[in-house]
């Protein structure tokens, strides 16, 4: 459930809000009252969410990178945020395979620049930093990774991350322990998301956006990794969990200043070829897949969450299941594909998944 009063005038400082999963933050804060400002570079693809909904016009925005230290915490002084969600992120794990380098300095030193932006702005009482599910060392094991579970990373994306949780967990203990909490009232954690789907992801190597680009030049969509496993959701499902969860760290650090999952219910993990199936059948007009095993980077086949300590403790739960989230997936890019309003999709789908959750 959102707590509209809460969020009503708070001020958030989002970090990668021009991202895919960023831009919808930006709509979903917006729509419930909040005052919203971003750091980040351009939009990282061509199309965007952020350019194709108009989001600019509703964030106060500053073209930045989270491995300018000096930068960034100049524009945390002057915005003086109350909530800080850090989401700037080299997000791809095969682009991590291509430029390590890259994304271990944005994805870890990002991080440590952001816990130091924070340390140094007296008004920030919240920051939440957003990870991966892929932190985990994946043993490919059939149940679910709960939040003390040993942190790995085959790739350096997933490594990064972990990396980013072990920034996270030392900024906590060294600046901002719980314990002093009533000193230094800053709350801050880390969240782990499944794989999130939603209208306005345009990245490479994601599964919907490259069905979506198949399907708009009458194409067969190639599947490298049929049988591969993921925790499914509709990016607003996480999002959620992000405010919920935010709201408890403001209200109550000390008890809620740690790692939490937020995934799927157990019947939406599920594999890439049932996800590719679906899409096809609620596209319609001959979309079709095929299945094409090529070498590629390795990338883990099974991995499942286990979210129980967020439906306990902050009585947190989705309420859109896969096959919603793929209806409404695919509802996006209809719209799109007819040049209707997308803006209007986004806030319309918002409307939907508040009333759900009330």
């Amino acid at each position: 459930m959102i707590d509209i009063d809460f969020w009503r005038t708070k001020k958030v400082l989002i970090t990668g809000h021009t991202g895919f999963k960023g831009s919808w933050l930006c709509l979903l804060l917006n729509k419930i009252g909040a005052k919203v400002y971003g750091y980040s570079l351009d939009a990282p693809t061509q199309p965007n969410l952020y350019s194709e909904a108009s989001i600019e016009k509703k964030v106060k925005s500053f073209k930045g990178d989270i491995r300018d230290l000096e930068n960034l915490k100049d524009f945390f002084r002057r915005v003086n945020p109350d909530i800080v969600i850090h989401l700037a992120a080299q997000p791809i794990v095969r682009e991590s395979y291509k430029d390590p380098i890259s994304t271990y300095l944005t994805n870890v030193l990002g991080t440590a620049n952001v816990f130091e932006a924070v340390r140094q702005c007296k008004s920030v009482r919240v920051c939440l930093n957003v990870t991966t599910d892929k932190v985990y060392e994946n043993k490919e094991w059939h149940w679910g990774y709960r939040e003390n579970d040993r942190l790995g990373g085959y790739d350096p994306y997933s490594s990064s991350k972990a990396c980013s949780e072990l920034v996270t967990n030392s900024y906590r203990l060294s600046f901002f322990n719980p314990r002093d909490y009533h000193d230094h009232r800053v709350a801050i954690a880390t969240a782990r998301a499944g794989n999130v789907i939603g209208g306005g992801d345009w990245a490479n190597d994601r599964i919907i956006p490259d069905c979506i680009r198949a399907i708009k030049k009458r194409n067969a969509i190639i599947i490298r990794n049929p049988s591969s496993t993921r925790p499914w959701q509709h990016v607003l499902e996480p999002l959620g969990g992000y405010l919920h969860l935010c709201k408890h760290l403001f209200t109550d650090g000390a008890s809620y200043s740690e790692a939490w999952n937020f995934g799927p219910d157990e019947d939406d993990i599920k594999s890439v070829r049932y996800v590719v199936e679906k899409v096809c059948k609620l596209w319609g007009e001959g979309a079709a897949f095929i299945e094409k095993n090529e070498k590629g980077p390795h990338e883990s086949s099974f991995l499942k969450l286990d979210c129980s300590k967020a439906k306990s403790r902050l009585m947190w739960s989705p309420v859109w299941n896969l096959n919603k989230a793929l209806e409404k997936t695919i509802e996006w890019y209809k719209c799109y594909s007819a040049n209707d309003n997308v803006k209007n999709m986004c806030l319309k789908q918002i409307d939907e998944w508040i009333e759900a959750n009330n």
